[in-house]
């Protein structure tokens, strides 16, 4: 208290002037009209723009929560389209109607990234649900933009993922309008493309032509992407194609994945195995 009153004694005289400035301004300002109009539209301006700052800081801090209610939304649209798509296949024949269990089989948790590998030959994420969320080794995983890899292994709370960006990994794909099935697998060189190989070069195969998931998956829908067709060359000796996807995911930019379970997944895979003990 001493200190605070000595402060105003030694600096009476400033005090003073800057009290009678600012009398002499609210003088000015209440018997001025001109004066009056542009101290409140300045005043309004600078409130304003405090207001958008203040506003613009508070849903900076509220993004990460924003952004897992776009991730869960878009698990439910996911979840819609896939089965309207098995609904209504558009390329099946006339008399054809899907089995309602069938359509529906597959749905889709929410994850985030909480690690992830781009630079190596065989590169792996890790996601933030495991066996306590109803994850599972086998599973499909996507992004908003198109295929991502598979689940390799789980503990209670997360899992790791097998990525695109793996030699081991392939995913039958299907050109959209050659309607051409092969399977997308990585080179091992830039993480922004793969090859897809297995095409017969005896079709026509088009620059920038979407490449997706086939019907030929188990693990994901179909019609899921995978990329665009980057460029297309054909070796003389081959039968094949040499066709360069860019791939439809970041990963270097991956922060939230929709893992897919199969419901009829086990009944199908036990199925496949009655033929091999057969044989």
């Amino acid at each position: 208290m001493l200190q605070l009153v000595d402060f105003v004694v030694r600096n009476r005289f400033f005090l003073v002037f800057v009290l009678l400035e600012v009398l002499s301004v609210w003088l000015i300002v209440r018997s001025n009209t001109y004066w009056g109009a542009t101290y409140f539209n300045t005043s309004n301006y600078y409130v304003a723009k405090t207001l958008a700052f203040s506003n613009s800081a508070r849903e900076y801090t509220k993004l990460d929560e924003i952004n897992s209610d776009l991730a869960n939304e878009n698990a439910r649209l996911h979840a819609m389209v896939t089965a309207l798509s098995q609904t209504k296949p558009g390329e099946a024949p006339a008399g054809y109607v899907p089995d309602s269990a069938f359509a529906s089989r597959f749905t889709y948790t929410v994850a985030k990234v909480v690690d992830n590998e781009t630079n190596k030959v065989n590169n792996v994420l890790t996601i933030d649900k495991g066996t306590a969320h109803g994850i599972k080794p086998g599973m499909g995983v996507i992004s908003a933009t198109g295929v991502v890899g598979k689940v390799r292994f789980c503990s209670e709370n997360y899992s790791v993922v097998t990525s695109i960006l793996h030699s081991q990994f392939m995913v039958s794909s299907k050109l959209v309008r050659s309607k051409e099935i092969g399977y997308a697998k990585w080179p091992g060189k830039d993480p922004n493309f793969v090859d897809m190989i297995d095409v017969s070069k005896y079709t026509k195969v088009f620059k920038g032509d979407s490449a997706v998931t086939s019907d030929q998956n188990s693990v994901f829908p179909p019609g899921i992407m995978v990329g665009k067709v980057q460029s297309v060359t054909v070796n003389p000796n081959q039968t094949f194609y040499n066709i360069v996807l860019r791939l439809a995911t970041d990963f270097r930019n991956l922060s939230y994945v929709y893992v897919v379970q199969n419901h009829q997944l086990v009944e199908q895979e036990n199925l496949k195995l009655r033929t091999v003990e057969t044989k």
